[in-house]
């Protein structure tokens, strides 16, 4: 059975659409209709059925999902048994998106190698949709991310409370950005809430779907935006980027996901070293946003 078939039947069973599993797996159309073909073609029958609106499973698309699922987690378990290298015995792999990594991944990778010693570990990057079909087909294990998405077998737990500060590169910044503000798109939920109190920055004429990665492109030039206090820190600290004054922050929730069938001993370890780093974390967090309240207040007064 070719595992390529049974990633793109569950993506497009998970997303009720040739075209979106098509973009998620980076593949044309096309290519995902023939897969989807030639799986059907090898089972003897239709396991969707197709319409304007989409593609639904069948009684028999269903049935085999459990299957299909079973069959990438047996793979994936025994690809990564066999690369482990030797001295170790168990293997994790972990991942996260591009600003989770600086105080949270590579400090989670730093505990659990000083806790377990036999442990074999693997980073990846990438947006949700990539790490969450990842945590769904075995590839990772584990991943932190700041929109999780909900599956069968999946467990998730808030990690912290990050906040989305916007900042500038330019000394003493105000809301008058002059046409220098670059929209950083962190989602729907931020999307409407900065819509609805920052209106008049609602069309800059630059987005970004880029998240803390935007942080390098403003700091090189006269631009602003909204980017995770905890991952600017270093930049205001070394006086690379400023906050701006009066600006509202947005709340943006740090999320864990581990696979229901993680190793009991690593995901409590993990568990515990994700408490501490995440607590030091939102505290470099909180640090940057009472300076901005403070900010705030003198301005005020």
């Amino acid at each position: 059975m070719d595992i390529t078939l049974l990633k793109t039947f569950l993506e497009v069973a998970a997303t009720g659409s040739f075209v979106s599993a098509s973009d998620r797996l980076y593949v044309t159309q096309s290519a995902v209709s023939l897969r989807i073909q030639r799986l059907e073609d090898t089972m003897g029958k239709p396991l969707f059925t197709r319409s304007k609106a989409g593609a639904e499973l069948t009684n028999a698309g269903r049935e085999f999902e459990g299957y299909a699922q079973s069959l990438i987690r047996i793979w994936e378990e025994a690809r990564q048994q066999v690369a482990i290298p030797d001295g170790y015995t168990r293997s994790l792999t972990i991942g996260a998106q591009y600003s989770l990594w600086p105080r949270l991944g590579f400090r989670l990778i730093d505990g659990l190698q000083a806790k377990m010693s036999d442990l074999n570990i693997r980073a990846e990057l990438g947006m949700p949709d990539r790490l969450t079909r990842f945590l769904i087909d075995g590839t990772i294990q584990l991943g932190l991310l700041y929109m999780p998405q909900l599956r069968p077998g999946l467990a998730v737990e808030e990690l912290m409370e990050e906040e989305l500060v916007l900042v500038a590169s330019w000394p003493n910044p105000t809301m008058d950005m002059g046409g220098r503000y670059v929209f950083v798109d962190w989602g729907p939920e931020f999307v409407n809430a900065h819509a609805a109190a920052l209106p008049e920055l609602t069309n800059p004429g630059t987005t970004f779907a880029l998240g803390a990665m935007v942080a390098e492109y403003i700091v090189n030039r006269e631009a602003a935006a909204y980017l995770p206090a905890r991952y600017v820190k270093k930049y205001l600290d070394s006086g690379q980027l400023h906050l701006v004054r009066d600006a509202p922050s947005f709340p943006y929730p740090v999320w864990a996901v581990w696979r229901e069938d993680l190793d009991p001993k690593i995901r409590d370890a993990a568990k515990e070293v994700l408490r501490h780093v995440g607590d030091a974390a939102e505290q470099a967090g909180d640090e940057v946003v009472g300076v901005l309240r403070n900010l705030n207040n003198d301005n005020q007064l």
